[in-house]
């Protein structure tokens, strides 16, 4: 009998509710669920050994949709490697769920801002600093300041390692020895909420040299809507790994943008303490060409 894999990977996937698996992962599951088909399917296309098998039975899970069998059900990650699983809950209802859970793997956003900085200074030398909506102002009304504020900001020192000339023909004429990032921060993305978070990100981070969208978890489906919304924007995208996050991964690279929107970084001053501060540290190091650990929030983990 031929092995059916679409309808294979689905049967344990439905066994398996929420459970997320990769490709290789489930090949394993195939053959234990299908032994005597795989071994057919083995001896006809004239393959050597169990584990070609399973990289091959994994390769064709990756280039299959499944779409015809698995409706909606049947969702994908977007980071690598790819994971599948089963969900009967909608996008919206993911999202919700995603948002007042408080267990280890899926942290509400306050838990990942941490993370997040401990990840950009220890992997690119970016000084983070969180920036909180609740000490604004509000000058603009109740929902004034509603897409006004990133969640964390950076500065990162192009400067470093300069020699003092050229640091000293960099202070003379006014060359910019910084570039500031601007990080928007979300549990998941997927169809639901793709276009609401990107475009909240475009809104309070477009400001910065780098613009980015951070995210524990981003559906596949999203993805491919994030690859042109990212491109359009200059924003990139970010997988925060909360479990390790010395192993998240920029999905989409943002794009460097030459001037700083000074509208916008005045906007924000005159209404945040915080990115005020975040200014004036930049000043501070402008002046002094120093930088001092204990002003950001670097964490000690």
């Amino acid at each position: 009998m031929a092995l059916d894999l679409s309808k294979t990977v689905v049967e344990i996937l439905k066994q398996n509710v929420e459970k997320k698996f990769t490709s290789n992962e489930l090949a394993s599951l195939v053959f234990d669920a299908k032994k005597d088909e795989c071994l057919a399917k083995m001896k006809r296309t004239h393959i050597d050994s169990k584990e070609e098998l399973l990289k091959q039975i994994a390769r064709e899970i990756s280039a299959r949709t499944f779409r015809s069998v698995m409706a909606s059900n049947i969702k994908t990650t977007a980071d690598r490697p790819r994971k599948y699983y089963y969900s009967e809950k909608t996008d919206a209802e993911e999202i919700c769920e995603a948002e007042q859970t408080t267990r280890h793997n899926e942290q509400p956003e306050h838990l990942s801002y941490p993370l997040l900085c401990q990840y950009i200074y220890n992997e690119f030398h970016i000084y983070p600093k969180r920036i909180d909506e609740k000490k604004s102002s509000n000058t603009k009304g109740v929902n004034g300041n509603k897409w006004l504020h990133p969640d964390i900001v950076g500065l990162k020192n192009l400067s470093e390692n300069w020699s003092n000339e050229s640091i000293s023909c960099a202070n003379k004429h006014a060359f910019d020895k910084t570039s500031l990032w601007s990080f928007e921060v979300k549990i998941k993305i997927n169809l639901s909420n793709v276009r609401e978070y990107f475009f909240q990100t475009v809104s309070n981070s477009s400001w910065a040299n780098y613009s980015y969208l951070v995210a524990q978890d981003v559906d596949d489906k999203a993805m491919a809507e994030l690859r042109i919304l990212c491109s359009r924007h200059q924003i990139g995208l970010i997988k925060l790994d909360i479990d390790n996050p010395t192993e998240s991964l920029i999905l989409i690279p943002a794009q460097e943008k030459s001037s700083l929107d000074w509208d916008m970084i005045d906007r924000i001053v005159k209404e945040n303490p915080d990115f005020k501060e975040f200014i004036n540290l930049i000043t501070e190091f402008y002046q002094t060409g120093k930088i001092k650990s204990r002003d950001w929030d670097i964490p000690k983990f």
